[in-house]
């Protein structure tokens, strides 16, 4: 694929995983366009990319706020012209959309310090289906209709392995990702017809700033929750950000995957396909 002729939108791209990801792309000779809600992170990530001698740009745009997106929407199309992918990276997790214990007691009903699945805030679960899946709409309702019939239009989400293995005491985000799952088979059906394939990608455990202090102590030893993931990883490591990259690249480059969409696909290190037994 001629990279230096593309265009990409990544949404998110000031965090850890995306921000790698547009420099990947960028480094191919993509131009980039780097969108995140503090525009000052999305600027470190666009400054590092023309520090490397590549084009990129950054934007300061919340995925919930439609106004602010149509706007941004025009700015890209203005600095870039057409873009031919879109990868929607934004999300993440709210702590009281979470239960505090794996499974059910009863007395944690008793319990002030206990958040069981009786006391989850509704509102705080709606936030977490918000940023995840509604971010994930809004933005493809916005930006995909400039992309209908473009020659090799992908558009890539970003899914997780607790999709379709729910975490235990994560209840928003693992039933919003399992939501972008559905979405994005759904969207590959309604576009099939005008050329744009639709993907996601499901990362399984890797450490980013968002779940650094779930997963480490502050010594930097991993948790025991870290160390039930690492038992439940046939690989037995984390992910690392360019473990990302060869998917990702696969799936946006329409000569190496041009007949691929309507598919979830799974960099985990097995964690899904392990049962534990």
């Amino acid at each position: 694929m001629e990279w230096n002729k593309k265009v990409a939108v990544i949404t998110g791209a000031g965090g850890v995983l995306l921000s790698a990801y547009a420099k990947e792309l960028a480094s191919k000779g993509v131009k980039v366009a780097v969108l995140s809600r503090e525009l000052k992170h999305a600027q470190h990530t666009a400054d590092e990319i023309i520090a490397a001698g590549n084009t990129a740009r950054a934007y300061g745009c919340d995925v919930l706020d439609k106004g602010n997106l149509i706007k941004t929407e025009e700015q890209i199309y203005k600095d870039f012209g057409q873009y031919h992918i879109l990868i929607n990276g934004a999300g993440g997790n709210m702590q009281n959309a979470s239960t505090t214990n794996e499974t059910f007691a009863t007395n944690d009903l008793d319990d002030p310090k206990v958040r069981s699945f009786f006391s989850l805030d509704s509102n705080e679960i709606g936030r977490v289906f918000s940023v995840n899946f509604l971010g994930t709409l809004i933005v493809t309702q916005l930006f995909a209709k400039r992309m209908l019939g473009v020659k090799g239009a992908v558009i890539i989400n970003f899914s997780s392995m607790a999709a379709q293995c729910p975490m235990t005491k994560v209840l928003g985000y693992s039933a919003a990702k399992a939501a972008i799952d559905n979405f994005t088979k759904w969207l590959a059906v309604y576009f099939a017809q005008q050329g744009v394939r639709v993907n996601a990608v499901a990362p399984g455990f890797f450490l980013t700033n968002q779940n650094k202090t779930l997963l480490t102590n502050p010594d930097g030893s991993l948790t025991e929750r870290s160390h039930k993931i690492i038992g439940h990883t046939p690989m037995r490591r984390f992910g690392q950000v360019d473990d990302l990259f060869g998917t990702l690249s696969w799936l946006c480059d329409e000569d190496a995957s041009g007949f691929v969409t309507g598919s979830v696909i799974a960099v985990d290190g097995g964690f899904q396909a392990y049962s534990g037994v």
